[in-house]
């Protein structure tokens, strides 16, 4: 009799041992702790998805963790993590059902005894996932209809905004090189400009002090020197375009190189995350096919709990990053906006201000005299008139050539205004 109760003993411990078979952990470490959490009031909920239990799975876990819930704020549980007890009521034996009905049927607290799943996340990135990482990048850059056709799945999130953004940066990026491109061509034109303006301002200078007529000699001084002063209007102008091209450049060269890299991580994250819940929904109809238990549920399903681990950090690291990315990108629109307005509202203005001085010298300037104005310049150009003492050394022949290329060039700009 004593020997056949003890079979029966040993039978009933070997149906417990094929029912639950011992855990494999995959060389994760687990340790305990216990936390109190907060509900929300008004939900009534601590912000947690549990899965596994009974009659196949001999723990049950935490799935999910609800982004700003009690739980995700108090950051003492995460995904993968098995619950021993309900405050201090072990939960062996239970169903999920249950499990979740003593969380919400408590007060204002919860707490909750727990084995830490002590994860490595760079266990759970298997040659799998970096294949569906690629084909989650390859599915983002190709229409529904192909994808249907070639029988690729195109999963959450493949229609993101920051993919209309980025091809927004590049057209933005040509248009600022266009930018920097032509501000620099004017730039080089009137630097060219206003170096004429100088050579132009010392000769005619030259010029007026060897003039013997004093009405001349003073008309050529004055034109002298205000191609003088149209030479240094001119730089102030060249200093306003140097800062604009700087502020071009730094919009080409810093600022959406930066954006654009920041759009990329995220892309790389969100491909990362993607395969995640990919491989998890797998694993789910892989256990929802068959009739009978998988053992890696039967022995605690370590893998699966790897994945929501993986999941979870992934998903954390794409809202941080995409979070970051939309902030930068606000700035840089409105910064855009704002700043090329100002640049060309400040080239405007410098232009018109470069305009109105050289139509004020031309008009006469600071002339307060009866004289009249500046133009015409009436000169006695006898055969004489160039016929200096020996002290004075002579004109340049080349000089006057000059000269008389510029007065030529005046007389078509007058005809053409």
């Amino acid at each position: 009799m004593y020997e056949c109760d003890f079979m029966m003993t040993v039978d009933s411990i070997q149906d417990q041992c094929d029912n639950f078979p011992i855990e494999d952990k995959l060389g994760m470490k687990v340790t305990s702790g216990v936390v109190t959490i907060n509900k929300d009031p008004k939900t009534n909920r601590i912000g947690i998805t549990i899965g596994g239990g009974p009659p196949h799975c001999p723990c049950i876990y935490i799935t999910q963790i609800l982004e700003y819930s009690p739980t995700a704020l108090n950051g003492a549980l995460e995904s993968g993590d098995e619950l021993l007890a309900i405050n201090d009521e072990r939960i062996s034996g239970r169903d999920k059902m249950q499990v979740a009905q003593m969380i919400q049927s408590s007060a204002d607290q919860v707490t909750l005894k727990y084995n830490k799943l002590e994860a490595d996340i760079e266990q759970g990135k298997t040659m799998d996932i970096l294949v569906k990482k690629i084909k989650h990048r390859i599915v983002e850059g190709i229409s529904a209809t192909t994808a249907d056709y070639l029988g690729m799945s195109r999963v959450i999130l493949v229609n993101d905004s920051l993919v209309k953004r980025l091809q927004e940066l590049n057209n933005l990026e040509e248009t600022y090189r266009c930018l920097v491109d032509h501000t620099e061509c004017v730039l080089g034109a009137f630097y060219a400009l206003t170096q004429c303006y100088k050579e132009f301002g010392d000769s005619f200078s030259e010029i007026g002090v060897r003039e013997p007529q004093p009405r001349a000699s003073m008309s050529l001084m004055r034109f002298g020197e205000y191609h003088r002063r149209m030479e240094r209007q001119g730089q102030t102008l060249i200093d306003v375009l140097k800062l604009a091209s700087k502020s071009f450049s730094t919009y080409l060269k810093i600022a959406i190189p930066d954006t654009k890299q920041t759009i990329r991580k995220c892309a790389d994250v969100k491909f990362e995350y993607l395969s995640y819940c990919l491989k998890i929904e797998e694993l789910d109809d892989e256990e929802t096919s068959l009739d009978y238990p998988i053992r890696r549920i039967l022995t605690g399903n370590y893998e699966y709990r790897l994945l929501l681990r993986c999941q979870q950090s992934a998903r954390k690291r794409f809202i941080a990053i995409r979070e970051d990315v939309l902030t930068k990108i606000e700035l840089l629109e409105s910064k855009h906006v704002h700043d090329i307005v100002d640049q060309f509202q400040l080239i405007a203005s410098q232009i018109a201000n470069y305009n109105n001085e050289i139509s004020w010298m031309i008009l006469g300037g600071d002339n307060d005299t009866n004289e009249p104005p500046l133009f015409p310049i009436e000169m006695d150009l006898k055969c004489t008139a160039f016929e200096y003492d020996s002290v004075q050394p002579e004109v340049n022949l080349d000089d006057l050539n000059n000269v008389k290329k510029y007065f030529y060039v005046v007389f078509k700009l007058t005809n053409l205004l």
